[in-house]
């Protein structure tokens, strides 16, 4: 979920003074990411080893989010402050993410209050799954994003089903407790439905299966959400042995192996895949992000070219002048664009 800049700004408008203020606001975000009031999001990306010997643990570490220190509601569910015309809200992203980093905390130390945490975690999202205009369960979000287009609340995510329902099954599988069972079960069916079924599948004449992070048309394969939801297919195969989400996440692997050049372009990483007229660099926080998830698969799968891919991108980020394209590219993209 790119989230770096401030919510709904369109500057065809503005004068180029006002531009240029704009463009080096930008910058600034994207040359320090982690300064912004978003910076839930912008942790160091980091490959969780425990995961090799711990099958309970998520495969990100996600120490900056275990670290968040609010807003908060009374029950302890984090609040993103998106500030302007949005404000405070319920990401459910977020809310599944800081979930799962006081689980890995929970799993290293056996803290009760990381138990608290993500206990807490757990039962929102068993109580805020709600039925979509097809029926299918979801969790909406309650607030207006740009993304291409306007996404007009309340919108739902490949991602955040993806993430949900890896930390449902974790809940599931340490408690015993049928309810986050039966809502990890609930919580699965957007991901295997296609888009026009109220799922977040997006497929095509070539037998290609992507999980969507935004349901826009024509679907536009962000890549670290692709990823994210992908291991909640793996978790929850793993945790339900059901043979459809096995073949679910076989399909949607074969077909991200078969892609991954869309997403290359010789010095960096894309954030989405391109178009005939569009492409969207990765910010460096993504950047680095896709290395970390693709290293991650590499360990799933045993597939060479997702660990070779992490190295090429790996090289890319410690290269001054790559990093100094990116950083002017993907600022003049938001400007046009956003």
């Amino acid at each position: 979920m790119d989230t770096s800049t401030s919510p709904v700004i369109t500057t065809s408008w503005l004068p180029s003074l006002a531009r240029l203020e704009y463009l080096a606001r930008i910058l600034q975000v994207y040359g320090r990411p982690a300064s912004g009031p978003l910076s839930f999001w912008h942790e160091q990306p980091e490959f969780n080893p425990a995961t090799r010997s711990d099958t309970r643990q998520y495969f990100m570490r996600f120490r900056g989010k275990a670290d968040y220190t609010g807003p908060f509601d009374a029950d302890g569910i984090p609040l993103l402050d998106y500030h302007g015309n949005i404000g405070r809200q319920y990401n459910p992203i977020a809310i599944a993410q800081y979930g799962l980093a006081r689980f890995n905390r929970w799993c290293d130390a056996g803290d009760d209050g990381d138990r608290t945490a993500w206990l807490s975690v757990s039962r929102w999202l068993t109580s805020t799954l709600q039925p979509n205009a097809h029926g299918v369960p979801v969790w909406p979000h309650h607030f207006d994003w740009p993304y291409r287009s306007v996404l007009k609340a309340p919108w739902y995510s490949g991602l955040a089903q993806g993430n949900g329902v890896s930390m449902l099954v974790r809940a599931a599988a340490e408690t015993g407790d049928g309810a986050f069972a039966a809502a990890a079960h609930r919580a699965f069916q957007a991901l295997e439905l296609p888009i026009s079924r109220g799922g977040v599948l997006a497929t095509n004449g070539d037998r290609e299966v992507w999980i969507e992070e935004y349901i826009v048309d024509p679907p536009s394969h962000i890549l670290n959400g692709f990823i994210w939801a992908l291991w909640g297919v793996h978790d929850y195969a793993r945790w339900s042995c059901r043979p459809r989400a096995t073949a679910l996440w076989d399909a949607c692997v074969t077909t991200l192996a078969a892609r991954l050049d869309d997403f290359d372009i010789g010095w960096w990483s894309l954030y989405e895949a391109p178009t005939s007229d569009r492409r969207m660099l990765a910010s460096f926080y993504y950047h680095r992000l896709h290395v970390v998830q693709l290293r991650v698969l590499y360990d799933l799968t045993g597939i060479e070219a997702f660990a070779a891919r992490a190295a090429q991108f790996e090289r890319y980020a410690h290269q001054p002048l790559s990093r100094a394209r990116a950083l002017v590219e993907k600022a003049c993209f938001k400007l046009r664009h956003y």
